[in-house]
């Protein structure tokens, strides 16, 4: 049986259901195809016709999460290297080859946590076909079970200072990014399973070396420590988020 058998149809099930399940033990092999998908779209190089995205990708994991894929870890790389091709061909992305996938282990990540490397390495001149020059090596974003990418640099990720969480039901999660989206949906990037939050009901965005609040609109507000905000509203540790029915908080470390 395919190891990611029907993936697209359980990308948005198993990767994006309830928040809770977002907080997962040990890392999945949708969650890794949803973020070499992210990390594809998110350093594309740009020439006069064509749009290039990286075509090698290295998958950092944590001893443990490596062990449980060692039996089909070959047909997992062959996988979901042919689920970046098709992701590519369908957002009319750039390729230089055939994207490769390769799983590395790095003892300074925990359970539930991988790396993703991306860069553009140019193929043999017989097998280049007149396309387009090696692009740069990417940064390695750090992905968690508990969350998404949390640093940009491996190097970094122990000591980054003000990194910043949403704490949910006793799970945290990093935020990451410019914006992510909190509500029913599951396209949020936070998704909560509470019939009192809106499908997108509110968004955490970065502003400076802070994050911010803000309502999207949502039928029953968002209140912070109680009080019901307007505008984006600036986020300090330990600030109470209410929506709907659920509690989080927000905190930084």
């Amino acid at each position: 049986m395919s190891v990611l058998k029907n993936i697209e149809s359980k990308i948005a099930g198993l990767v994006e259901g309830t928040f809770s399940r977002a907080f997962r033990s040990e890392v999945r092999p949708v969650e890794i195809a949803r973020k070499l998908a992210k990390e594809m779209e998110e350093h594309q190089s740009f020439s006069v016709s064509r749009v290039y995205v990286p075509n090698e990708y290295a998958v950092y994991l944590s001893e443990e999460d490596r062990e449980r894929f060692g039996d089909y870890e070959h047909a997992l790389a062959k996988e979901l290297s042919g689920y970046l091709l098709e992701h590519a061909r369908r957002e009319k992305l750039a390729l230089l080859a055939r994207p490769s996938v390769e799983f590395r282990t790095d003892d300074r990540l925990r359970l539930g946590e991988f790396g993703i490397q991306a860069r553009m390495v140019e193929p043999p001149e017989e097998e280049r076909g007149g396309q387009g020059r090696q692009g740069e090596v990417g940064n390695t974003m750090i992905y968690s079970a508990v969350g998404n990418a949390t640093d940009e640099h491996l190097e970094e990720r122990r000591s980054a200072p003000g990194t910043a969480l949403l704490v949910f039901g006793g799970k945290r999660m990093v935020l990451t990014g410019s914006r992510m989206v909190i509500g029913r949906s599951r396209e949020a990037d936070v998704v909560i399973e509470d019939a009192n939050i809106s499908r997108k009901h509110a968004a955490v965005e970065r502003s400076g070396p802070s994050w911010v609040i803000e309502d999207l609109g949502s039928t029953n507000g968002v209140l912070v420590n109680g009080r019901r905000i307007g505008a984006a509203q600036p986020l300090n540790p330990g600030d109470r988020i209410e929506l709907g029915t659920s509690v989080l908080t927000y905190d930084e470390e």
